[in-house]
Order: structure tokens, then sequence, then C-alpha cells
């Protein structure tokens, strides 16, 4: 499909498009497979989930909900991806995603949420316009913060979505998030991992973090690869995703530790895709360099493991021990669902905390959709 074609067949639903993969019915290589009534009976007791099987799921008329010691459970996705069409069309660049694409619409996303028993959905868009020029970044992240607006109020008991900004212009950043958030009433702010190769730590987008702090909204990072690895992130395993998407991620959160970011802005809420890539599972290293090497670490308020405790990560990792051993570095509310869809990584992303070791109920509820009900203002 070209691209012209593509945007002329996605002109419906809000001017949203729902972005996926041809393999969307089936799991990915190395991704939770169980369907919800393995996961359930692999559940505690004290933590079932009200679901009659892959048959019920399989129903687009049924809903599946959740329901964790007899409490039914709001669940809340904070990783889901769409497009807005007329955007990309402004860039005139190529559809973003695998070449194999899928463009839905809000009923088939809709009943895929009802299988899964997701509730509710925080839409985010990966950057594709850091290149763009001012006057053309802001007409562009206007019409695309005004679609996602629209869609959601005609949508609004399902979805919510974060602002877009045009980072590489802060000043204009400023202006997008704030009227994102108090005139379209958009829940928080999309950013990538970083800028045209300059870190999010970088000096120059400190009014970004200070204003998203002084409105209270969530900041969602989603890496966008590690271009400057691609010579080494080629060949067989799709490497540029598989590896360079968790370490952008690690990188990202890495700088805003040791150059003081999360110090000055100690409110920021800021929430990271992918289980926050690498750090959360090697972030001992980052105390010991200031002891093994301590020329080379200015001084932080806390030591860096500490600042796990005041950021946020979706639960995109992949066995329900690594998402205990997330659990037990970052604390288990500062974890919430993220299932990136429409790529088809997982659909037990419910069951996927369910199924996890030595939570309890009060653990679940919050990474099933309590914590980021209130992040997002999900009454």
């Amino acid at each position: 499909m070209t691209t012209a074609n593509a945007i002329t067949t996605l002109a419906g639903d809000a001017g949203l498009a729902f972005v996926g993969c041809a393999m969307l019915g089936a799991a990915a290589p190395g991704a939770p497979a169980a369907t919800p009534s393995v996961a359930q009976a692999a559940a505690p007791r004290e933590a079932q989930v009200t679901a009659a099987g892959t048959q019920q799921a399989a129903t687009p008329s049924r809903r599946r909900e959740v329901v964790v010691s007899g409490k039914r459970v709001k669940t809340v996705d904070v990783h889901a991806h769409c497009s807005v069409p007329e955007a990309i069309a402004m860039m005139a660049s190529p559809l973003p995603g695998p070449p194999l694409l899928l463009f839905a619409k809000v009923e088939d996303r809709i009943s895929a949420m009802d299988a899964q028993g997701i509730d509710v959905e925080a839409l985010s868009i990966n950057p594709f316009w850091y290149k763009a020029e001012r006057d053309l970044a802001a007409q562009l992240i206007k019409l695309q913060n005004e679609k996602l607006a629209e869609f959601c109020a005609a949508h609004k008991e399902r979805f919510v979505a974060f602002a877009t900004v045009a980072l590489q212009h802060p000043d204009l950043a400023v202006e997008q998030l704030v009227y994102g958030v108090k005139s379209l009433g958009l829940r928080g702010v999309s950013v990538g991992g970083s800028v045209e190769g300059e870190e999010l730590a970088a000096e120059k987008f400190n009014p970004v973090w200070a204003k998203a702090e002084e409105l209270g909204v969530l900041v969602f990072l989603h890496p966008q690869g590690t271009a400057e690895l691609a010579s080494r992130l080629t060949g067989n395993g799709g490497l540029d995703n598989a590896i360079g998407n968790p370490l952008e991620t690690t990188i990202a959160l890495s700088h805003l530790i040791f150059e003081g970011t999360l110090d000055r802005y100690p409110g920021l809420k800021l929430c990271s895709a992918h289980g926050g890539g690498y750090l959360p599972s090697y972030a001992a290293r980052s105390d010991a360099i200031g002891v093994t090497f301590p020329d080379r670490v200015k001084p932080l308020k806390k030591r860096p493991t500490e600042y796990l405790r005041q950021l946020y990560f979706d639960s995109l990792v992949f066995t329900p021990e690594a998402l205990r051993h997330l659990t037990a570095e970052t604390g288990p509310h500062q974890i919430v669902m993220g299932t990136d869809y429409p790529y088809p990584w997982t659909r037990t992303s419910v069951d996927h905390i369910l199924a996890t070791p030595g939570l309890n109920d009060d653990e679940r509820i919050a990474m099933l959709g309590g914590t980021a009900a209130k992040l997002l203002g999900i009454a």
C-alpha cells in the first residue's frame, strides 16, 4: 500500500489510524502466549480474573472484566500506539512501523481491548517530527493534538491520550504542552528517548520538564532506537529493535539521573516504556561507579538506584520473574500496565501481572490500573 493510498484509507475515525502488524493474530517469539484460562489457573487464588476462557475472549460482544479478590478492577494500558495520517502527510514521510501494516477501525481495537480485559488505553504517537522546522512543527503538532483530543472525546470511556510536542523547539514545546493539557484535555505528554542526537537531559529541554512538573502530568518516554549503532545492530534478530530500543531508554534515563535533571525536577512524573530498558536490571552498577571511579561522578542528591523509586515503568517485560525483579528494584506502585498495542509483543498483559509471584492484592490492583488512573486523571 502506498503512503497516499494508506492516508486515503485512514481518513475516518476522527483522523486517527491504529498502526499494527500483519502478525497481530499471533504472539511474537518469546512473548507470553498463555490464554486467559491458563493464566487464570496459574494466578494465586486471591487474584483470580473473571473470564470464561478463550472462547469468551474471542467474542467481540463480550467484555472481559478483571476481578481481584471480588473487586472489579479498572485496567489501564499506558503504552498503546496510534497515528494521525494527516500529520504524517505534512512531513511527506513514509507511514511509521513495520513494512506490513494493518489499520484497524476503532471497533477492532475496542474488541481487542475487551478480549484482553483492558478498560482504558492511553494513546501515544512515536515522534517522527523532530526534524521539522518551527512553522511546520507548530502546524503538525496542533493538528495532531486536536485529532487526539477529538478522538478521545468521542470515546471518552475507553481512551485518553498523551499530547505530542516539538521538543526540538523547547519554547514551542512548552506552549504545545500547555495547550494540549489545559485546552484539549490531554493527560500528559509523550516524548522520544532523544531528539536528533541530543539527550533529554540537555539543559535546553529543562523548560519542558519544568512545565510538566508544574502541570503535574505524566511524561511517557518511548525510545526511537539507537541510530548511531546501526552498523552494529544489523543482521539477524532485529537487533535495532530487540537491543536498540531498550538501550536508548537505558541511556536516556541514566543521563536524566547523572546530569541532575531528576534532582532539579523531583516532582516530574516520568514513565518509560519496556520496563525502563536495561537500567532496572543493572542499576547497582550505577551506584558502584561512584565508588570505583568517584572522579567521574558529579555529586547527586541520592544514590542512582534511589531514583528508580521516583520513576514509573511499564510492565512490558516478558516473564513473571522479570516483572517480579522489576518490582523489587522499583517498587510495585511504580509499575503500570503496558501492551505496546497493536504490535504483537503480548496479548496477556493482565494475566502477566496476575501470575507474577510475590504480589499482594493491592499491588496487583495498582499495576493493573490503579496507579495509571491516578497519574492520568482517570475516574
